[in-house]
């Protein structure tokens, strides 16, 4: 339960620096940010309308009530660097010796939750100056595909700044895998079995063992080759455990199944696909696999995994489940987004309404945003709910420190300032690490936004005051009035085209100052009471810088 009061109290101080900072305008994203720091239980979500109305109060005063006020309140920011909420050690570690694996699917783009799941067994494998493995676990030809693996490997090195020990692929060890299954075999811990599968899942649920259960060895083998050549296509190799057993996992699960479709990187060499406990136990065994950092879903396969460790002669494995990352308001499942991609609802994997990798680095998300997700998540068995919201609070904290700031109106109207001077303003390009850079000639003709037009006192930032058409003043500390507005001089040698495509699939277009100019694709910066925005690319023959929405 959040601090109402504290809140209140710790915002209003944020806005004041924030305005007292900006001249005289505080930006509520500005705010958000390091309340999610400050006040405990704070939800950007739901705590946006006190924040959003305590920033319109501070809007409110003349600029010398906003100095007057933040001097007499302080700066609530905390003066030394907030220690690190490192992740909490795991059992049985010793430093330099452990082991860690990412193990996706190719079989889909990733999203926010496999980069936490990555993170978490990267950023572990680092704490005690391990080893972390990144395996591709593709031993299923029906959804497997080159593409998944070259977008999940360039997600991860080129994103999110994961440099694992070695890559490897499942797929590669099939020759291993069918000598294991064939050892199991010989042992008497496997059987072949070609019930239905419907009939296999009733039994198990009944705990009920199956005619093919007491096969003889030699009626086995003779099954399992014709399971190898393609032949025996219902038929699936199974672990002989116990059908009584208490948990449901362990009663003769399959480990084999026949799948002669053709595979992205073996080929047809394979007519026999191992399922994934199979798989999975075997590759961290060969990779000498330390600590296994997964979702609780897997809770209760431990034993299974275990229990096939033993049987194979691979030492046990530490498991350490968390719960999952929910991801709220977006799309998630590869199957919707590839019907809403092919209906033209959606441009692609990298729709700015998806939160799949591809999507949000396009948008503008930074990689240091996931790491804070990930420490924000930790080891917690509870399920972790996360929205857009939260992830733009972070990155907004981070980017903040360094986004270069520039002035974007969507729908300008020139307006003439009778009596205004000739002058040449520089302003910064960053407040704290970038001073000077944007360098504006200014007479009297301006554009501004159509909304800020006002017959009150309007303040021109670092520029000038004027009310209704008249010049007033160039000093700040003169201004009275309310109204502190962004602006452009009305001279097509000083701005460029700018489009910035919205998180709704929309267009907005209008003008920006040709500082701009100094941008590199995928540079992402803060357009002045607009919102961060990620360049994505330059139409040089028409002088337009396009841009995606990243937030507030």
């Amino acid at each position: 339960m959040v601090d109402i009061e504290k809140l209140k109290k710790v915002a209003r101080s944020l806005a004041l620096e924030n305005a007292v900072k900006f001249g005289g305008r505080a930006n509520p994203g500005a705010v958000i940010g390091p309340l999610m720091k400050l006040v405990e239980g704070f939800n950007p979500k739901e705590h946006a309308k006190e924040v959003n109305i305590i920033v319109q109060e501070v809007n409110n005063l003349s600029s010398e009530e906003q100095k007057k006020e933040f001097e007499s309140l302080g700066s609530v920011r905390e003066e030394k660097v907030k220690e690190e909420r490192n992740l909490p050690p795991l059992k049985n570690a010793e430093e330099g010796k452990v082991i860690t694996r990412m193990p996706p699917g190719p079989s889909k783009y990733a999203h926010v939750g496999h980069a936490i799941s990555f993170l978490i067994n990267y950023m572990y494998a680092k704490e005690y100056n391990g080893k972390c493995i990144l395996r591709f676990d593709d031993t299923n030809p029906d959804v497997d595909a080159q593409e998944y693996v070259d977008s999940i490997t360039d997600n991860l090195t080129n994103y999110l700044g994961i440099k694992p020990d070695s890559i490897i692929f499942a797929s590669d060890d099939m020759d291993k895998f069918l000598d294991y299954a064939e050892k199991l075999i010989e042992q008497g811990n496997a059987y072949t079995c070609n019930c239905p599968s419907e009939k296999i899942s009733e039994d198990r649920r009944a705990e009920k063992a199956c005619i093919h259960r007491d096969q003889n060895k030699d009626e086995i083998r003779k099954s399992w080759e014709e399971m190898k050549n393609g032949t025996a296509k219902d038929t699936v190799l199974r672990l002989k455990i116990n059908m009584q057993h208490k948990n449901a996992v362990m009663r003769d699960p399959a480990i084999y199944r026949v799948n002669t479709n053709n595979h992205y990187r073996q080929k047809n060499k394979y007519s026999v696909w191992p399922l994934y406990d199979f798989e999975s136990s075997i590759e961290d065994g060969l990779n000498k696999v330390t600590h296994v950092l997964r979702t609780t879903e897997f809770d209760s396969r431990i034993e299974l995994h275990n229990y096939m460790a033993t049987l194979l002669g691979f030492s046990e494995i530490e498991y350490k489940h968390y719960g999952r990352a929910n991801i709220v308001g977006a799309v998630t499942q590869g199957r919707e987004i590839r019907k809403l991609i092919e209906s033209g609802e959606y441009i692609g994997w990298d729709d700015p309404r998806l939160v799949t990798l591809l999507a949000l680095k396009r948008r503008g998300i930074v990689k240091e945003t996931f790491y804070e997700l990930t420490k924000k998540a930790g080891l917690s068995k509870s399920n972790t709910n996360i929205d857009f919201t939260v992830i733009a609070a972070i990155n907004r904290q981070i980017l903040d420190k360094s986004a270069k700031r520039f002035y974007f109106i969507e729908n300008p109207k020139e307006i003439v300032v009778d009596g205004a001077p000739n002058q040449e303003i520089i302003l910064d390009i960053h407040p704290d690490n970038m001073k000077a850079g944007r360098r504006f000639n200014t007479n009297n003709s301006f554009l501004i936004e159509k909304a800020d037009d006002s017959s009150d006192e309007i303040r021109l930032i670092d520029c000038l005051n004027y009310k209704e058409g008249k010049f007033l003043s160039t000093s700040f500390q003169d201004f009275n009035g309310k109204n502190k507005i962004h602006w452009l001089p009305n001279d097509k040698k000083q701005i460029v085209n700018v489009e910035i495509l919205m998180p709704e699939n929309k267009t907005k277009k209008g003008i920006g100052e040709k500082t701009i100019g100094i941008l590199d694709v995928g540079d992402v910066i803060q357009f002045e009471r607009f919102g961060f925005c990620r360049l994505d690319s330059i139409d040089k023959k028409n002088n337009t810088f396009k841009f995606y929405f990243t937030h507030k």
